[in-house]
């Protein structure tokens, strides 16, 4: 393992539908010494989830005792269901020597911020309000007045980017999961005090310079206005 290596906390958040679910996953599947960060939730299971795989799925009386507890590095209420990160999981990570990396919403984003002002958060965000819109509705998922919902709550959590280190427009999925995985390994190159010697490591570094908050903000800007025009 690389120096250094282990321990590092990477958090992927955006709004429903914005890709978040298959970044992941992709980081998972290209990265070695990944964690995935297994939510607990009082949602009920969608069709195909599995207990301890997408989701530890809980009452809500079971989750608030270990809210209570102290229990969560993070939580937070989503459409009036619960979901939290399991604070043992860093010390987990750190024991294991691998990374970690949380999906979670703006609101537990900021909660970990705080909490762990060294962690790595990545925003992905959608191309424009038509395109989060024709995405929620092909996932089938929802009632015509949930889209609606999930569409106003992403432009709140948009509004929030200025807590995160990159920003992401997720036009295309597949170069959306390479730019994202680009980000880890530039972090872990920085954290391990590495400069770009091969040839990878130099398109790493530049993908992902490419994404810090600082080059994109002003993209987001622009896309946060015809959201707010569309649901103001």
């Amino acid at each position: 393992m690389a120096a250094g290596r282990g321990g590092q906390l990477f958090i992927v958040s955006g709004p429903s539908g914005s890709g978040k679910t298959s970044v992941v996953q992709h980081l998972l599947r290209t990265l070695p010494d990944m964690m995935f960060s297994v939510s607990y939730t009082t949602r009920a299971p969608r069709v195909g989830e599995q207990d301890g795989r997408e989701y530890r799925f809980l009452r809500r009386e079971e989750f608030e005792a270990m809210l209570a507890r102290g229990e969560f590095l993070e939580h937070a209420e989503v459409f009036g269901c619960l979901y939290g990160t399991h604070a043992s999981l860093l010390r987990e990570a750190e024991q294991r020597g691998k990374d970690v990396v949380l999906d979670i919403d703006v609101s537990g984003a900021g909660q970990v911020k705080a909490r762990r002002p060294e962690a790595v958060a990545v925003l992905l965000v959608p191309p424009s309000w038509k395109a989060l819109q024709e995405r929620l509705r092909a996932r089938g998922l929802d009632t015509p007045e949930m889209v609606r919902r999930r569409l106003e709550h992403a432009r709140q959590e948009i509004e929030q980017y200025e807590i995160y280190d990159y920003l992401v427009v997720n036009r295309v999925l597949e170069e959306t999961c390479e730019q994202v995985r680009a980000i880890v390994l530039a972090e872990r190159n920085r954290r391990a005090g590495l400069s770009p010697e091969s040839a990878e490591a130099r398109e790493a570094e530049r993908r992902a310079a490419a994404a810090r908050k600082e080059a994109t903000q002003e993209q987001v800007s622009a896309i946060l206005e015809r959201f707010e025009a569309q649901t103001s």
